[in-house]
């Protein structure tokens, strides 16, 4: 299965269970390329998908950081740019994209200086507190692999 081909069934999974999951409602691409120019890094197509689909969704317990803004914080955005830019701070190295926040993990993120032939990036874990750099370990080969997986465990549907 491809990364698209994962994110694709993430939509279908999100959509077939309202109860259990929720999403805003998708992200433009001008935010989308506000986010990456904010970041200096560019979203492999199986994350984009999903941004432009559902801005950010969540299946519970798990948040996954998308894209969005709300009128509350004006023209700030936030999700995986803002957090991106806020791990910086506790030296996250700059080719790193957070994508999702966890207990266990602390942040996973994108390894954009390692892309494949598709455009899609490696997802690796980062502590700050880990020292050589708070890399710990390679969790999936592309985004829409490593979201299909967390969204199939939280739901409790097959593979």
């Amino acid at each position: 299965m491809t990364p698209l081909e994962a994110s694709r069934q993430v939509v279908d999974l999100v959509r077939a269970h309202p109860d259990d999951a929720q999403h805003l409602h998708g992200c433009s691409p001008e935010l989308i390329a506000r986010a990456e120019r904010e970041t200096g890094l560019t979203f492999p197509p199986s994350y984009r998908l999903l941004i432009e689909e559902f801005g950010s969704w969540d299946v519970p317990p798990t948040e996954f950081l998308g894209v969005w803004r709300n009128e509350r914080a004006g023209d700030v955005l936030r999700g995986s740019s803002a957090e991106t830019l806020g791990a910086r701070n506790l030296g996250l190295p700059p080719e790193l994209m957070v994508v999702l926040l966890d207990d266990v993990w602390t942040y996973a993120v994108l390894d954009t200086s390692r892309p494949d032939r598709d455009g899609e990036y490696p997802v690796l874990t980062w502590n700050p507190g880990v020292p050589a750099g708070g890399l710990m370990e390679k969790i999936a080969d592309s985004y829409g692999e490593f979201a299909l997986t967390e969204c199939r465990q939280k739901l409790g549907t097959p593979t």
